[in-house]
């Protein structure tokens, strides 16, 4: 926790210079407030569902009452001794049905979320943290992993992967290829049969080509600084991804989070 600075890497993977940690860095790693954070932003992609309001009521119905040798439950006209309407008969209505105005977006205060932003980023410099969520940091050679920003301006894939190699990242790409599975149960036959790890996130403040270029390596994203988010940075709610800065996208974090 007592380190100032991180190293700046050119796309050789060499040393440029290095630059002075951000305040962002020295807050505390709230593994809490960033599940409940995720938690939150996940809740707006819920899809709401319920039951029809007359799905098993529609019905004409009434009890034959005692003496029948038969259960007093409601029984459907016309048809003998057929029941339904009643809970626990079969074409009844079900007891206590999920409705589709029950609220499942949830809500954080905005101060706890920018908090678990701050942890979320930390977490990203810490090495024992991104080893802990399966990162392959082997290779790497500082934490957090800053690049000039030439890396913003690759317009070919072969080129980020020639990147990644020299930067010593691409070991964990590999990994999230090795991790390819077929999905269980039916969301294999609902557009998503496979499912993967996660890889690293490449964290930029200019588009200059570089979305592009990367979208085609599983288990990578690329985000703008702007639209930098806790899910991003803490997928599944466990902080700790291995994230890699361009050096305008570092220094903003000062402008953005004080420091």
């Amino acid at each position: 926790m007592g380190k100032r600075t991180a190293k700046i890497f050119n796309l050789e993977g060499k040393v440029l210079s290095k630059i002075s940690l951000p305040a962002v860095f020295k807050t505390p790693i709230r593994h809490d407030v960033i599940k409940r954070a995720v938690v939150a932003l996940q809740s707006h992609r819920f899809q709401p569902q319920g039951r029809n309001p007359l799905a098993g009521k529609r019905r004409s119905v009434e009890s034959w009452g005692a003496g029948h040798g038969v259960a007093r439950v409601p029984r459907i006209k016309g048809m003998g001794r057929r029941a339904g309407y009643a809970v626990g008969t079969v074409g009844g209505r079900e007891a206590f049905p999920p409705v589709a105005k029950k609220k499942i977006v949830k809500k954080i205060p905005k101060k706890e979320m920018k908090l678990a932003l701050r942890s979320a980023v930390a977490a990203t410099a810490l090495k024992e943290i991104v080893t802990s969520r399966g990162h392959i940091t082997e290779y790497v050679q500082d934490l957090p992993v800053v690049v000039a920003n030439d890396i913003q301006k690759l317009k070919k894939t072969r080129e980020v992967e020639e990147t990644l190699i020299k930067l010593g990242v691409w070991p964990d790409i590999y990994r999230v290829a090795e991790s390819q599975k077929i999905r269980a149960g039916k969301g294999k036959i609902r557009g998503r049969k496979k499912r993967h790890a996660v890889g690293p996130l490449l964290v930029v403040s200019e588009n200059e080509g570089i979305m592009k270029a990367a979208r085609n390596i599983l288990g990578m994203n690329v985000v703008n600084i702007n639209n930098l988010n806790v899910e991003l940075l803490a997928p599944g709610t466990h902080p700790g991804r291995l994230t890699i800065w361009s050096k305008s996208a570092f220094e903003k974090l000062g402008e953005l989070f004080g420091g």
